[in-house]
């Protein structure tokens, strides 16, 4: 029988907080409204509706598994990949289990084993495919295109990049945060990674400086500036929670800042209304 929110109150320290909350269908506003009532904890109480939740996903999750539909390979994976990235956006990487990634997507604990080894393989997944998804929209940057000048195909390669981590701000968040830390392969998986973009970079400052759009300096030094000026911007971006409609206003400014820099391209104007927006949203966030 479903308990009111009153009687749960009652209740509630009879038989143990996080037991009788997997026995009540409340949502997270009810949560917390059953803290303001006079239950003293909660975190406990938070971590009761979790678990709670948990089992919800099971039960849905042996309901999907029983229709029994066959689905394509890669379909599958696609499916189990995009329910691992959206559990690690919601608990964090280390706190979310193998359980987890199952339930949010459906699948038996069997099937997962199929795609992929543990919990690291499907991160690793993610992130292979993010940063492919980025390396690949990055277009060399020629001279010998009259309709297409220097300073519109390095704007090109910026929005490219800045659309990418704002359109998959979950990816991005992932990134910059879970990623980091995993353990020690990991932390060589990432570090190649970066090094292709610096080498990428560094290859495309020197083409630069041989057709003077770029100034003098040592290119794997103004590579590793870029990438962390442009690392740092793309965290704070998502961590404010700019959306990809604020991608070219970005793209100006970085560009802006670039040519101000070691670019010998002329900036054109950023459109001021859009750059006060942003300014004022990332105040607003820091006020709260």
């Amino acid at each position: 029988m479903q308990l009111t929110l009153t009687s749960a109150v009652d209740r509630l320290p009879e038989s143990g907080l996080r037991c009788k909350l997997l026995r009540l269908q409340l949502g997270d506003t009810d949560v917390t409204r059953l803290g303001s009532c006079g239950v003293n904890s909660t975190p406990a109480l938070r971590a009761g509706y979790l678990d709670w939740e948990m089992a919800q996903r099971r039960a849905k999750t042996r309901k999907k598994i029983g229709s029994g539909a066959a689905i394509p390979k890669e379909e599958r994976r696609q499916q189990i990949l995009k329910a691992a990235r959206d559990v690690f956006v919601k608990r964090g990487y280390h706190q979310t289990t193998i359980d987890d990634i199952v339930a949010e997507a459906g699948v038996a604990r069997g099937t997962y084993y199929l795609y992929f080894e543990d919990k690291r393989a499907v991160l690793a997944d993610l992130i292979d495919r993010f940063a492919a998804h980025i390396t690949m929209g990055i277009q060399r940057i020629t001279t010998d295109e009259a309709e297409r000048s220097v300073s519109l195909q390095v704007r090109e390669n910026i929005r490219t990049v800045v659309g990418i981590c704002l359109k998959e701000r979950s990816m991005t968040k992932i990134l910059f945060t879970d990623a980091t830390g995993v353990d020690s392969d990991f932390h060589r998986k990432l570090s190649t990674f970066y090094d292709s973009v610096v080498q990428l970079l560094t290859e495309s400052l020197k083409d630069g400086q041989a057709l003077g759009i770029v100034r003098d300096g040592e290119p794997r030094v103004l590579a590793y500036l870029t990438l962390g000026a442009l690392k740092e911007l793309l965290y704070q971006a998502v961590a404010l929670g700019l959306t990809e409609e604020t991608a070219d206003v970005l793209t100006q400014q970085i560009f802006a800042f670039l040519a101000e820099g070691y670019l010998r391209v002329t900036p054109p104007q950023a459109p001021r209304t859009a750059s006060d927006s942003i300014g004022q949203l990332a105040k607003s966030r820091r006020s709260k």
